[in-house]
């Protein structure tokens, strides 16, 4: 969907006003205040998700389902912390939960399964941005995160402004109709460029070619984030995940990208490097 110059001042006041705050807490605060920060914002996001779930006629365990995501959480922030596996006793309490709810059996199945979906959700790959944060070693997470929002950030900035002006072949017409491929190929040279912005600054380390694919797979994964939470709302027949942020819509809506790219970050620098 195409934005008008009024939505677009929205965006970026709001981004003035909140996006130096973000970092701010992200980046320059505690590892344990970045967590928090994420922490708050997948809660945020699951609230949300589970409004759209009732937006689509599905009741959501919501208490259940809060209970779940923070577990999933904690265990893929923290590998290990957990003295034993915890997520087949996860699944098998939220899905023993589903016998609360005799009055219409008809309802529990799709109830149980779009909670687990929400949870893990926002449980696992909301924990997998915290983890860049407090991965080992710790001190190099300032700047996995910083990785992480500038491959993301640049990504959508320069697939908005190619699709704009060269965007000719849809990409996902019956899942988001403004979206192109001319924007996508733009994204993924956002990522890339965003990439190498922060190797430049402060990872010296990683390498160029480790750089560029990082910003390839984020960028990427990160235009399939955005697309999976646009399938969300067609199915449940609203425009915004929320209005927490005006001319941004709610926090799924921030977050939708970030999510899906952090896996390729958190696996890279904490099992593959």
């Amino acid at each position: 969907m195409s934005r008008g110059p009024s939505d677009l001042g929205r965006r970026v006041a709001t981004a003035a006003v909140g996006l130096p705050l973000l970092l701010a807490g992200l980046l320059l605060g505690p590892p344990i205040l970045g967590v928090a920060i994420v922490a708050a914002a997948a809660l945020l996001g699951a609230s949300e998700f589970f409004s759209l779930l009732r937006a689509g006629g599905v009741a959501p365990m919501r208490a259940t389902g809060f209970v779940l995501l923070a577990v999933v959480f904690v265990d893929v922030a923290r590998p290990g912390l957990f003295p034993a596996p915890v997520w087949p006793l996860a699944v098998a309490g939220l899905l023993a939960s589903m016998l609360l709810r005799p009055r219409d059996v008809s309802l529990a199945v799709p109830s149980g399964a779009f909670t687990l979906l929400g949870a893990a959700y926002l449980g696992a790959l909301g924990g997998s941005i915290a983890g860049l944060r407090v991965l080992q070693p710790v001190e190099e997470g300032t700047w996995r995160v910083l990785l992480l929002l500038a491959i993301v950030m640049t990504a959508d900035t320069a697939a908005f402004f190619v699709g704009s002006a060269f965007g000719r072949h849809k990409l996902a017409p019956a899942i988001s109709p403004g979206k192109t491929v001319e924007g996508l190929l733009g994204g993924l040279v956002g990522g890339v460029i965003g990439a190498l912005a922060v190797r430049w600054a402060g990872l010296h380390w990683l390498s160029t070619a480790h750089a560029v694919w990082l910003g390839l797979g984020a960028a990427a994964l990160g235009a399939a984030g955005d697309l999976s939470e646009s399938l969300l709302k067609r199915w449940a027949g609203v425009k915004d995940s929320g209005a927490l942020f005006p001319g941004h819509g709610g926090m799924l809506d921030r977050l939708d990208s970030l999510l899906f790219a952090a896996p390729v970050l958190y696996y890279y620098f904490g099992f593959a490097r």
